[in-house]
């Protein structure tokens, strides 16, 4: 079921004396796009933010109404959930009368605590989107041909656009537009555009489903004549590239179906949609655009006020009705896309050729916005790369046949703007030609574009290069949310392949809140599901790739544990219980040998690193090493996550059959791949990591294989010998086994193979190999999450001690038990869980240890302090034991445990 979650903070002091709390205190945040849900039962979420310690929620009452005039005067005349007695604070569903289709809604809550209640919160509105396929009174229009300016066989294509004017004669009380357009549109209307997004609307496989997006157009939407204006561009809908149809799925030419609905003060109403009454043309300034060449502009073709009333439309077409795309209309719940910093260059250079590079210093994905004075005609074109050859020219073989390359030319009239609409490149570095005069720096700004979603976590310790490598991961995170998970955003691909952020993801929900997107993402992977169960590498399925395999379509599982474990949402866990349970029975039914070994793997511990960068230099990374132990493991380990599954999703018939799996895949694991010497399959890293990190090895065999993993890791001299699914496990187990000082020897190495490496090598993302600056550059992104691994969830959870406890998830209760480690002296992060901030910021000198915490509202955590005993303990200047609402509850391995409640607290210890 699809939901829109609701932040209501109530930012007020509660004291037991005074239940009423100043409604000037109180805020509401809204998710994107409130004006469209997809289901009539919404689900409520608020966070209590006070002052005060030990601060629980104890009941809830929730008023929903169909005016803000009503609610405000008390009267929920939709629903008034009551006073309820719970301390939940995310995910109430609504349970009143019947929501209407394309309706707005309004709603506040209040809550009471142990001490004291709070006032009401500001009033919060939501809107129903077209709940019904007949809701959408309009038909789908487009041009379904080719004009003589395209080119089929070399992917360009013009864009297209359409307008339609019409006249209000009457007082507008309110105004919603809606619209689906393919693959990409922008949307004005009386030459202003609509809403701040780009590169919308967010990209599904269309044959499945399509999104549309909502806007409130009620400002805008006055007495007297208007026009709308849209532009289509082609984003994944005429797909970039069309030669290999066994592998790309291309769904056809641009199309839009969109209406207005207005509602009038008298009480009526009316709608205007798309039919034949809208006009066209696809001989327009924008002469191609295309994802992964660029976009090409020629101002010499712009029609003045198109977009607005009177112009002359006589030579445009008659807009032309097409088919449909085929799949479920759904609103957008994901975050839009949005330009969300503007970056200055750095240095501007000028080559022998004539050409310029600008250095913006960063590498990053979107687009460069130009201002250019010049004679008509004359030709612009920027050319996008992410690094520089030894002569510091563009270094571009890692981008296979992507051209990455924006050309605007010139209408010759003063000062020029222009930025393109329906493209972005992954790039720090831009090659300018054609500039007439001498550029400066104001003359050309970077603009970064990523999923409008706010970054929740921040991280800061003693050591520099942890602190580098967290900035390089937020940049590299950013750069590629592009309305779903992409691998990166510079090359001929940027495919959401779904073993790239298994458990990557877990570690970017600690830097953004990523939430939506990932339930979105766990959409569009049950989409691609077939009726038999297999599930593909790549969701949703752009490319054709069901190879059938563990790792990699596991990956639903993992996100979904991610967002249960972040969020406390069970709804996740039942919404996708069906599709992983079968793909679960397709695997086994399939690839399971007599012994009950695993047998079909696809990729192995994918992009394992050479022995050395000069023994990876010119190599194909593209190389596949299957391996029925990884596979055994993974089947292993995702019966263990059904277990738990079953019991949240209520479906306890399930439970036996997930147990007794796993335990035969324990056997025969154990049997096919332990040898008597202590360790696994081949003896590499990833081979023993996992059976400790999945839990799978005998306890009698434990001490070996840990004591083996520590003797390859040394062998390494402190580097990680990993690829993808071997570093998806490493850091975490490596703690867990009481040796947090190896994870953080790996962690803090600069030379190869490490994520320091990649810094020291001039990397300002994270690089898709360990030795990307000497692979074969058919595969080295300079902008890939990957390789990350569990190093994220790491620095939060074992370095900053934030963790969510999984019995009470989405951190109702915390677990605070930062890793002492002899070389890190102090670590500095923040949280905001859906709960609230959460901090962490401890030091230690000598034997001397000082913490500072903050617990949020609703919540409690079981902080482990190291102290030589409870004496050594004090919080403020008072003994633990005499604190109120702190409570012992036990000293263990130079750790005294206490029990907190919300609030702030301020410990200090002696080791």
């Amino acid at each position: 079921m699809k939901k829109l979650i609701l932040l209501v903070f109530l930012a007020s002091s509660f004291v037991a004396t005074k239940a009423q709390v100043s409604a000037e205190n109180l805020r509401c945040n809204l998710m994107a796009n409130p004006l469209a849900l997809s289901s009539n039962t919404p689900r409520f979420s608020w966070q209590v933010v006070a002052k005060g310690r030990g601060i629980i929620q104890e009941a809830y009452e929730i008023s929903v109404s169909s005016d803000s005039l009503k609610l405000a005067d008390g009267q929920g005349d939709l629903w008034s959930s009551g006073k309820v007695n719970s301390d939940a604070a995310s995910n109430i569903t609504y349970a009143g009368k019947p929501l209407k289709t394309k309706s707005k809604y309004y709603w506040k809550v209040r809550v009471w605590t142990n001490k004291g209640g709070s006032a009401w919160s500001r009033t919060a509105s939501f809107g129903t989107g077209l709940l019904n396929y007949k809701d959408w009174e309009g038909r789908w229009i487009g041009f379904d041909r080719y004009f003589p300016w395209d080119n089929e066989d070399q992917n360009r294509l013009s864009a297209r656009y359409f307008r339609k004017e019409f006249a209000v004669n009457k007082e507008v009380k309110s105004a919603t537009a809606y619209i689906i357009g393919l693959g990409l549109y922008e949307l004005t209307i009386n030459g202003k555009k609509i809403g701040d997004q780009v590169l919308a609307p967010a990209p599904t496989d269309y044959t499945q489903n399509v999104k549309y997006n909502a806007f409130d157009v009620t400002p805008v939407i006055k007495q007297g004549k208007h026009a709308i204006g849209v532009i289509l561009g082609n984003g994944r809908f005429f797909a970039m590239r069309q030669a290999k149809p066994y592998k790309v799925k291309t769904f056809g030419l641009p199309k839009m179906l969109m209406q207005i609905n207005i509602q009038y003060k008298d009480g009526t109403s009316a709608t205007i949609k798309t039919d034949e009454s809208w006009k066209g043309t696809a001989e327009g300034p924008i002469l191609a655009n295309n994802e992964y060449d660029g976009e090409e502009y020629d101002a010499r073709k712009e029609f003045a006020g198109w977009d607005k009333p009177g112009f002359d439309e006589k030579k445009w077409l008659t807009a032309e009705y097409v088919q449909e795309p085929g799949g479920t209309y759904e609103p957008q719940e994901n975050e839009f896309m949005k330009v969300m910093q503007s970056i200055a260059p750095v240095s501007i250079k000028k080559r022998s050729n004539g050409n310029y590079i600008i250095d913006f210093g960063q590498n990053m994905a979107g687009w460069v916005k130009l201002q250019v004075k010049g004679e008509k005609g004359q030709k612009l074109t920027l050319k996008f790369a992410e690094s520089l050859k030894e002569d510091r020219s563009l270094f571009i073989e890692n981008l296979r046949d992507a051209k990455t390359t924006d050309t605007y030319i010139l209408k010759g009239e003063g000062t020029e703007v222009w930025e393109p609409r329906f493209t972005f490149h992954g790039f720090r570095y831009v090659e300018v030609s054609g500039y007439p005069g001498t550029p400066t720096q104001k003359d050309f700004t970077a603009r970064f574009v990523y999923d409008d979603m706010a970054t929740v976590g921040k991280f800061e310790s003693s050591n520099t290069l942890l602190n580098q490598i967290h900035r390089n991961s937020w940049w590299g995170i950013a750069s590629n949310y592009k309305g779903m998970p992409i691998d990166c955003p510079q090359r001929n691909e940027r495919q959401p392949w779904l073993g790239d952020r298994s458990t990557v993801s877990y570690g970017e929900s600690f830097l953004f809140n990523n939430t939506a997107l990932y339930n979105k993402w766990a959409d569009d992977i049950r989409y691609s599901q077939k009726a038999d169960g297999a599930i593909p590498d790549v969701a949703p399925a752009f490319w054709r790739y069901y190879s059938d395999n563990m790792t990699w379509p596991s990956t639903l599982h993992l996100v979904v544990d991610m967002l249960y474990r972040q969020t406390g949402d069970k709804e996740v866990i039942r919404n996708n219980y069906p599709a992983m349970k079968k793909w679960l029975q397709y695997m086994e039914s399939r690839y399971l040998d007599a012994e009950g070994v695993m047998t079909k793997d696809s990729y192995g511990d994918w992009c394992v690193p050479p022995v050395s960068a000069e023994a990876g230099r010119g190599v194909n990374a593209d190389q596949k090493h299957p391996s029925a132990l990884i596979a055994t493991a993974y089947d292993y380990y995702v019966n263990n996550l059904m277990i738990r599954f079953a019991k949240l999703a209520g479906q306890d018939q399930d439970i036996a059959g997930f147990a007794a799996m796993a335990a035969r895949s324990k056997e025969a694991f154990n049997k096919r791949f332990y040898h008597k010497e202590g360790f696994y399959g081949e003896n590499t890293l990833t081979d023993n990591i996992l059976p400790v990190a999945f839990g799978i090895v005998e306890e009698e065999n434990r001490n070996r294989l840990v004591a083996q993993i520590a003797s390859i890791i040394n062998k390494n001299n402190g580097h990680l010998s990993t690829g993808l699914i071997g570093v998806q496990w490493l850091m975490r187990t490596l703690s867990e086994i009481g040796r947090a000082d190896l994870a953080y020897t790996i962690a803090s190495k600069k030379t190869y193979p490490s994520w320091g490496y990649m810094i020291e090598n001039g990397s300002t993302a994270i690089w898709e190999l360990w030795n990307g600056n000497t692979a074969n550059p058919k595969m080295n992104s300079q902008n890939h999450v990957m390789m990350l691994g569990d190093l994220l969830i790491w620095y939060y959870e074992n370095l900053a001690g934030i963790k969510s406890d999984l019995e009470e998830a989405g951190y109702k209760k915390i677990i605070m038990r930062p890793e002492m480690i002899n070389d890190l002296s102090y670590v500095k992060a923040s949280y905001n869980s859906v709960r609230g901030e959460i901090r962490s910021d401890w030091k230690k000198s000598g034997k001397t240890f000082t913490w500072n915490i903050t617990v949020p509202a609703n919540s409690k955590a079981i902080v482990y302090i190291p102290a030589g005993g409870a004496n050594k303990v004090k919080e403020g200047n008072k003994k633990v034991s005499t604190v109120d609402g702190v409570k012992l509850l036990r000293t263990e391995a130079s750790r005294v445990v206490l029990e907190v409640g919300s609030g702030n607290y301020s410990f200090n210890s002696e080791m």
